[in-house]
């Protein structure tokens, strides 16, 4: 029915509104969330270099503790790095932003119109509460966004094919996207293979049953040989073993971890057992691909915390299936006109006056305030370049992206967010100097380092310990970052360093 006719406002219902507000609301909170500096700005810096130069690097050339390391994580976000600089060339910051907040709220629309068909409008923007609860932590800007997305595709496209085959074409071209992405594209295979064993169960084994089977297996045939499309080809899987047993990866990343006691892990848990009651609830009959789905989402949230959006997203539609099946909806209820588009108006206008062009105008708290966060050493790492101070530069790690894009080839970084680049030995080095352990001027010296760029958020026990030593003297300070330069001494390329 078309919007402009009367007919299509009176349809609308509380329920509908509902869900409407919580994608609005998805799109308004990525929209007014800034660009933070962890991982983004060296990706950006990796799309400048392969559309500049035609290739992917292999080897590092950011780090003067890693110069010329093999790095192999460059051809698993390639594509994602040269589209977010190509938009970031286009429109800097704010388009960057708005075009996340598209692919986030994208991809949760897809999860809507999944769950909603699953149940209905109430029970899928509730569904929809719980999967945007367990992902807020995870929609900074970085290239895990385009694999939300993918993975949000498969999931619709799961759902389609029950009814058509026409459904087919979600899966080689959303894992193509995927595996050329982000190297979370095996829970694409993980999302179908757990469909067609639990389908192949309830059916039990027969000729019939095998044809309604036929377009999974078909899908999954296409996603699988679809992964092989990528820099590495298959070879993409090696890579992935080799970050699983990386030791460093399993020390350094939180976001590799078990789900903790914070926010992010409460959240987890809580949603676990709800899904728990929820499923043990009468009316007991649940199709075993739920059950499957629900159960394997729920062990990849306690083994990492980085499965938890993934289990948000996996089970929304479980969980709004439940809810209807439990507390269905009425039907016939019918809404009022004129309030409906009032509804809508207001909707559409907090969406609008969300977007990252007016952001500007409105008095956000500090930590949303700006399209980059201030946490970023923007104003920093512009002293830095204007006055030529000599390095080699020791800083704190989430600077090191910013300075690897802003500050190349001038100030190669110490260290950065491409943790796995970096031996335990550096890590050690770089964990004791920004706690100020007994020796931390010492471990300074073998690297040569004559020049700081400290945060005082991250670490204040060296920024007190530095002021008091009398071999350092401070030349700039602001919110985000103070700059300190050795007082004496040779300044240039460490030499007898415990570089590797």
């Amino acid at each position: 029915m078309r919007a402009g006719r009367p007919g299509f406002w009176r349809s609308l219902t509380p329920s509908h509104l509902l869900a409407l507000t919580v994608l609005t609301g998805i799109f308004v909170f990525v929209s007014t969330h800034p660009i933070r500096p962890h991982d983004f700005w060296w990706h950006l810096a990796v799309g400048r270099e392969i559309l500049q130069t035609g290739r992917i690097p292999t080897v590092d050339a950011f780090s003067y503790t890693r110069a010329g390391a093999p790095y192999p994580s460059y051809t698993m976000f390639w594509l994602a790095e040269v589209l977010m600089y190509g938009i970031y060339t286009l429109g800097g910051p704010a388009l960057v932003v708005w075009v996340h907040s598209l692919l986030i709220t994208a991809a949760y629309g897809l999860v809507l119109w999944t769950t909603w068909e699953a149940s209905g409008p109430r029970a899928a923007a509730l569904g929809m509460v719980v999967a945007a609860a367990l992902g807020i932590d995870d929609w900074n800007v970085r290239p895990q966004a385009f694999a939300f997305l993918a993975g949000a595709l498969f999931l619709r496209g799961l759902a389609g094919l029950e009814r058509s085959r026409r459904w087919l074409w979600v899966f080689p071209l959303g894992m193509a996207l995927w595996v050329n992405t982000h190297g979370s594209f095996p829970i694409g295979l993980l999302l179908i293979g757990l469909t067609l064993v639990g389908k192949a169960i309830e059916g039990g084994i027969s000729r019939e049953r095998a044809s309604s089977l036929r377009p999974f297996l078909l899908a999954f045939g296409l996603a699988l040989l679809t992964t092989g499309l990528n820099p590495r080809g298959f070879g993409v899987y090696e890579y992935l073993v080799m970050m699983a047993r990386n030791p460093v990866i399993q020390t350094m990343v939180p976001e590799w971890a078990p789900p903790g006691p914070d926010r992010r892990g409460l959240l987890f848990y809580a949603a676990v057992a709800l899904t728990g009651i929820m499923l043990a609830l009468p009316p007991r009959r649940l199709p075993i691909r739920d059950l499957l789905t629900a159960g394997a989402f729920t062990l990849l949230g306690f083994r990492t915390s980085r499965g938890v959006v993934w289990f948000g997203m996996a089970a929304a539609p479980i969980l709004a299936a439940r809810i209807q099946a439990l507390w269905p909806e009425r039907p016939g209820r019918t809404g009022v006109p004129v309030l409906n588009g009032l509804f809508l108006g207001l909707l559409g206008g907090m969406a609008l006056a969300a977007l990252p062009w007016f952001k500007g105008w409105w008095p956000l708290p500090p930590a949303k305030a700006g399209l980059i966060s201030a946490e970023t050493p923007v104003a920093a790492t512009a002293f830095l370049l204007q006055e030529r101070l000599p390095g080699p530069l020791f800083h704190d790690l989430s600077f090191g992206s910013y300075l690897i894009w802003a500050a190349q080839p001038d100030y190669p970084v110490f260290v950065d967010t491409r943790l796995e680049l970096y031996p335990m030995e550096i890590w050690e080095d770089y964990l004791a100097i920004s706690a100020a352990a007994p020796d931390w001027e010492d471990r300074l010296a073998r690297y040569g380092v004559c020049l700081l760029m400290l945060s005082p958020v991250e670490q204040p026990a060296l920024v007190e310990a530095v002021a008091r030593s009398p071999h350092w003297k401070r030349v700039y300070q602001d919110g985000a970052a103070s700059i300190w330069m050795r007082r004496e001494g040779a300044c240039g390329s460490p030499s007898g360093s415990r570089i590797p």
